[in-house]
């Protein structure tokens, strides 16, 4: 374990120390797009975060390759190498659209490509545990094809909810510990040395998000842009295709009996196996929503929209930081739920906590429909918004055209979404402009 957290803080440290330059060069080289008209933030924000990510990566496995205990993971697999190569062509290509704006199927080629290469390195699915059949073996093909679909959905899944600050890189590093967890147990718990690159894989990405973070939370100073969130993405997609693909589920041994039998006693621990997709649920439902509602309307299904689940959250009511915040909840909820079922499946003590959490969840989305005001001996003790307002006094008004009457305000001017600093919730008023000093009124 130390050795895991040691690679942890080395990928933490790089990727920390790296954005604070990235964000230099990102404004010298012009890497700061306008503000359209579904963005949230207000100024104009550098983006190209992904450089700093990407070197937090190659220094976070080559410090694992120079551990003793961590040395085997790269001389018995190929794994290590299969990620490097895909991250960096899909970094490459995130950078060119960062800066560019590359058209979304050159992308999505770019994407395919990336699986292929770490499925011509030996990073791919072999085998998958089907309850009620047993372990299914898959032709080249069929595991091939399922790699690529499965590293495409994971990384557009981490790129559309990549769109309120600290979001993808907060939920993807709560992914990551979750399944850093499931792999890091069946590593050490039942001796399986296959599941040692899943588990390297997970320890760097979370060294890689919580390095980027500080610099990502709102209000943020640097974007990741698609260079960090399709790195990121592939990261994760490669954690959840090693374990399942190199690890044989008969190798736990933890059931006698015939395969099918052992496959339906077994389905808890057969269920982290798809955990990084569990955990990005949310994002993957966000992705299927936003493809039927855009192809719906007659628009392209990468064609950009305001209808994602975080803008829906800013349109409720919720505040930024509250939105995001709400976003992680489910993200842990849905991912170490699924952990904790796995390893206590039997256990009633599993189910009551997450029900009654997931009442606190929905309580929480709701929370701006309903404004309660506390009673007076606790309005020092509650939020501004829960508070019971005071009601200035009124002065006096004089008739209607009488000298004393104040002259009546102008009407304040709409400005349009994502226009000089508004934000892209809605218009919002600015005053008139004031006079300058000297000239007639």
């Amino acid at each position: 374990m130390r050795d895991y957290l040691l690679t942890l803080c080395i990928t933490a440290a790089v990727t920390y120390l790296l954005t604070g330059p990235v964000r230099k060069f990102a404004i010298a080289s012009g890497a700061m797009p306008e503000i359209r008209a579904r963005d949230v933030h207000r100024e104009p924000t550098p983006r190209l975060g992904g450089i700093a990510m990407f070197f937090g990566l190659c220094a976070g496995l080559l410090v694992a390759d120079h551990l003793d205990r961590l040395n085997s993971v790269f001389a018995l697999s190929n794994e290590p190498r299969a990620l490097l190569s895909g991250a960096a062509l899909i970094w490459l290509i995130g950078v060119l659209d960062d800066k560019f704006e590359i058209d979304a199927l050159i992308k999505l080629g770019g994407q395919m490509i990336a699986a292929g290469v770490m499925v011509m390195q030996g990073l791919t699915i072999l085998w998958l545990p089907i309850p009620g059949i047993g372990t299914v073996g898959l032709t080249q093909w069929q595991g091939t094809l399922l790699t690529v679909a499965l590293v495409v959905l994971t990384i557009n899944a981490v790129n559309f909810v990549d769109g309120l600050d600290g979001l993808a890189a907060g939920m993807v590093c709560i992914a990551s510990a979750a399944f850093f967890l499931y792999a890091y147990r069946i590593w050490f718990g039942y001796g399986i040395e296959a599941a040692a690159p899943a588990t390297l894989f997970a320890a760097v990405l979370m060294g890689m998000c919580l390095g980027f973070l500080p610099h990502n939370m709102h209000p943020a100073r640097i974007f990741m842009g698609d260079s960090g969130s399709m790195l990121i993405g592939l990261v994760l997609a490669a954690s959840a295709i090693s374990i399942t693909g190199q690890v044989d589920p008969d190798a736990l041994k933890i059931f006698e009996g015939s395969t099918r039998q052992a496959t339906h006693a077994a389905l808890p621990v057969f269920i982290p196996l798809l955990l990084p997709l569990t955990i990005i649920a949310i994002p993957m439902a966000d992705l299927f929503l936003a493809i039927v509602r855009r192809t719906w309307k007659g628009q392209s299904p990468f064609a950009a929209d305001r209808g994602h689940l975080h803008h829906r959250l800013l349109e409720v009511g919720h505040s930024h930081s509250r939105a995001v915040f709400i976003m992680y909840f489910w993200s842990a909820l849905i991912g170490f739920g699924t952990l904790m079922y796995s390893v206590h499946s039997a256990s009633m003590w599993i189910m009551l906590p997450i029900v009654a959490l997931s009442a606190l969840g929905l309580v929480l989305l709701l929370l701006p429909r309903f404004k309660p005001r506390a009673p007076l001996w606790a309005q020092s003790f509650v939020p501004p918004r829960y508070r019971r307002r005071k009601l200035a006094p009124q002065p006096p008004q004089s008739p209607p055209g009488s000298p004393e009457s104040p002259e009546p305000l102008a009407a304040p001017r709409q400005v349009p979404a994502g226009v000089n600093g508004a934000t892209a919730i809605g218009a919002r008023a600015h005053f008139s402009e004031r006079r300058k000093a000297g000239t007639p009124s």
